[in-house]
């Protein structure tokens, strides 16, 4: 499998190295790319959640929530406006962007969309 691409990761270098969640491992999302995937959640009935932590605790199932979930919210300029209110309280931090399926009763999608700055 020589195709096969291996991603460096190491702890030295945790907010550029480590990869998270969907997408993580292509360039940062664009705002146009972020109200798409938010998009993509409200079309599917999914209700969003945003989350953050540190970069170094990004590894843990546990991250901190912010707020509780967006529970039929439907519109994508109130979540992004929610998403950037918590990056602007925690800047430093990762905030990533949860879809919850209440059928299915787990997580439909999870992706960072701030990467914090690396320890």
């Amino acid at each position: 499998m020589s195709d096969v691409q291996d991603y460096n990761s190491s702890l030295s270098d945790a907010a550029q190295s480590r990869k998270y969640e969907t997408f993580s491992y292509l360039p940062p999302l664009s705002v146009e790319s972020a109200r798409a995937q938010i998009q993509y959640i409200v079309d599917k009935g999914w209700n969003p959640g945003i989350e953050h932590t540190e970069p170094e605790n990004a590894i843990s199932n546990y991250w901190y929530m912010w707020k509780l979930p967006l529970f039929g919210e439907t519109d994508v300029d109130a979540i992004m406006a929610e998403i950037e209110a918590c990056h602007k309280a925690h800047p430093d931090n990762h905030v990533r962007l949860m879809g919850f399926d209440n059928f299915s009763q787990s997580a439909g999608t999870a992706m960072v969309v701030h990467r914090g700055k690396s320890v």
